[in-house]
């Protein structure tokens, strides 16, 4: 997963769209700390090989274009999405999330006060009397999303050994919102048939989000709703797995195992289980793009605090990796299990490159940096254009079940 010439780390973050998403409102855009632009686009690169050339696309370009759908733009301390914060603690900063309709509640509970409709008061006074050990566990222990901003430790990054063509393989895709979605997309890209799999009660969320993204990512694909906790239907979703090549979950083990699916049983018979979490399979805390981010240490920092980088950047940062283990085998004919921990593919990519001597300078009405291959203008998210309708939530189940031979 290299390339020949050595990258130009801050050019590839300055065309990625994500150093204009990085910085306070007001001020100029930030290269960010690490190669995460360059691991993006050694994935991409990776997969337009394994494909012969017949999936070209830009990783570094990948990680900003949700906010080229959404308008989203740079807010400091503050997502580009508006639902994290970063915010002193009595040690450091942590990174709080407040993304779902029930997350003031939550945060109500954590502080130990009624919140009401606004948190953040509450939360703020609370974070500058605990540390962000205090947090991690009261976080865990409620599922909030939130964790302290800690000094980096890259492990060594998840790499893909032999690859595999995915032409024909059956993808069933259990994700949602967007780093599995991601990884789902791609793999149809190279040919897979992708069957999203939905719950009555739990549709995917994304699909209240910006529909152009959500064709994106989903365009094309098949999409089934079945019930667990109806035998013939939980029956239904055990034939569907046992049929696939390729399953994609990004929930903790506990929920797929309480529908009757593990993840060791399946890989056992030679399939690929894409397992995405926060933290890993081993971890029960909980976590969103933004706030896993910033927790794995990728914040750019000014003389106020640090800040966040680019949109939910740990998202399509992991779909892109999971795509390429996806197209992977270990080469001996076995199954294989991915453990794909959004946090540690965050911190692979802080090995020290050096980038915060790169700062940006206005010419007119752009910004431009000086990189080690010349001067490289600061780009902003760009849009790729969706293909394939989309899917309503359960439009093919019925054709499904008929192919795998079960009634509804």
């Amino acid at each position: 997963m290299s390339t020949s010439a050595r990258p130009d780390v801050v050019r590839d973050w300055a065309e990625s769209g994500i150093a204009s998403l990085t910085g306070r409102p007001d001020g100029p855009p930030l290269i960010p700390p690490g190669r995460a632009a360059t691991v993006a686009r050694e994935r991409t690169a990776w997969i337009a090989d394994v494909t012969g050339g017949a999936v070209q696309l830009d990783g570094a370009r990948m990680l900003a274009e949700r906010a080229a759908f959404t308008g989203h733009r740079r807010g400091g301390a503050t997502s580009a999405g508006g639902s994290c914060r970063l915010l002193p603690t009595a040690d450091g900063w942590a990174a709080v999330s407040c993304a779902r309709p029930d997350d003031p509640l939550l945060l109500g509970a954590l502080v130990g006060a009624d919140v009401g409709d606004d948190p953040w008061p509450a939360v703020e006074a609370w974070l500058r009397e605990h540390t962000g050990a205090d947090l991690a566990e009261r976080a865990d222990l409620l599922g909030v999303a939130a964790g302290p901003v800690t000094p980096a430790h890259a492990p060594a990054p998840l790499r893909p050994p032999a690859p595999r063509p995915v032409d024909g393989l059956l993808v069933v895709d259990f994700s949602a919102l967007w780093a599995g979605p991601l990884c789902a997309h791609v793999l149809g890209l190279a040919g897979a048939r992708v069957i999203k799999v939905e719950t009555p009660s739990r549709p995917d969320g994304a699909r209240r989000g910006n529909p152009d993204f959500y064709r994106l990512l989903h365009g094309g694909h098949e999409a089934v709703t079945l019930d667990p906790a109806l035998p013939h239907e939980r029956a239904a979703l055990a034939a569907l797995v046992a049929a696939a090549d390729i399953v994609i979950e990004a929930s903790r083990p506990r929920a797929l195992a309480g529908f009757g699916l593990h993840a060791d049983e399946f890989v056992a018979t030679g399939g690929t289980w894409i397992s995405i979490t926060a933290h890993g399979r081993a971890s029960n805390r909980i976590g969103f793009g933004d706030d896993i981010a910033a927790a794995a240490g990728l914040v750019a920092r000014d003389g106020d605090g640090p800040m966040f980088v680019g949109d939910a950047i740990a998202d399509p940062l992991t779909g892109l990796t999971a795509a390429a283990l996806a197209m992977s085998t270990p080469g001996d004919g076995d199954g294989v299990l991915w453990d794909i921990s959004m946090s540690a593919t965050v911190a692979a990519t802080l090995d020290g490159a050096e980038t915060a001597a790169a700062q940006a300078y206005r010419r007119g009405h752009e910004w431009y940096v000086d990189t080690a291959t010349g001067t490289a203008q600061i780009e902003t998210p760009q849009p790729r254009a969706p293909r394939g309708d989309v899917a309503e939530p359960g439009r093919d189940t019925a054709a499904v079940l008929a192919e795998l031979g079960s009634a509804r």
